[in-house]
């Protein structure tokens, strides 16, 4: 059995059909999302509305990231407290939160934050950012004893994250593996091209391993699109998904 695992799309439905079609090829017959499905992107309202539509019809499951979390209960003070850290991402907040409707921001709102799963007797759990905070950081290059400390009092064989858009991976001393699946729809790398994870199962010992996947798309349309969203900042948006210098725009 093949699992795909996806994180982190931000609105860009040409990254997110383009994986979906490489998921196809790879014959996966589970789709594992992570989260982060609008904010800060080029189409936010065509994402989600694709999301649902997979979430009907796939075998897929998928948890709330941190920016749905935010964008579900849209507040000024949030925002307020964006602006200090960033004003472009305060921006695209403001503008996500008008062009989703309340049933949108509802959906949103309906995200377990964490799912666990079973799978041949290999306990899976998906997270945003860490099993301790949708926020937390799970970075390449990490002690392992940092890693370690955020999974603490899990049981999980296996642990799926995203949240800082870069892939990773990691072997615990107490056995578990830690995957961070990067991103699909805003990649923090030299590449632009979209990351996600394939875990591919033995049925019969239960044993497995898990790659990470880069696929080409039309990054240029992508970006022409997010610019034409008008909003404050949108251009560096458009910037990053050309080549992301930093995680957050400058």
């Amino acid at each position: 059995m093949k699992i795909a695992v996806i994180s982190d799309i931000h609105g860009n439905i040409d990254a997110l059909n383009s994986v979906l079609k490489d998921i196809e090829s790879e014959n996966c017959s589970k789709i594992l999302c992570l989260g982060d499905i609008v904010m800060a992107g080029p189409e936010p309202k065509i994402t989600l509305k694709k999301i649902q539509e997979l979430k009907k019809s796939k075998d897929f499951y998928i948890i709330q990231g941190n920016t749905d979390k935010m964008l579900s209960v849209f507040s000024f003070e949030t925002q307020n407290k964006l602006i200090k850290v960033n004003e472009v991402m305060a921006s695209a907040y403001l503008a996500d939160s008008e062009l989703l409707d309340e049933e949108e921001k509802d959906y949103l709102k309906s995200l377990k934050e964490q799912e666990e799963l079973n799978l041949f007797g290999i306990k899976i759990l998906l997270v945003h950012g860490s099993p301790r905070k949708n926020d937390e950081n799970i970075y390449p290059d990490m002690p392992i004893e940092e890693v370690e400390e955020m999974i603490k009092g899990t049981d999980a064989d296996v642990i799926f994250c995203g949240h800082t858009h870069m892939p990773a991976g990691y072997q615990t001393n107490t056995e578990q593996t830690v995957v961070n699946a990067g991103s699909v729809g805003r990649p923090f790398s030299e590449s632009p091209d979209s990351c996600y994870a394939i875990m591919e199962i033995n049925e019969k010992d239960s044993t497995y391993i898990i790659r990470h996947k880069f696929v080409k798309y039309d990054v240029d349309n992508a970006a022409k699109k997010i610019k034409e969203r008008g909003f404050n900042g949108c251009e560096k948006l458009a910037k990053m998904l050309l080549k992301a210098t930093s995680r957050y725009p400058e």
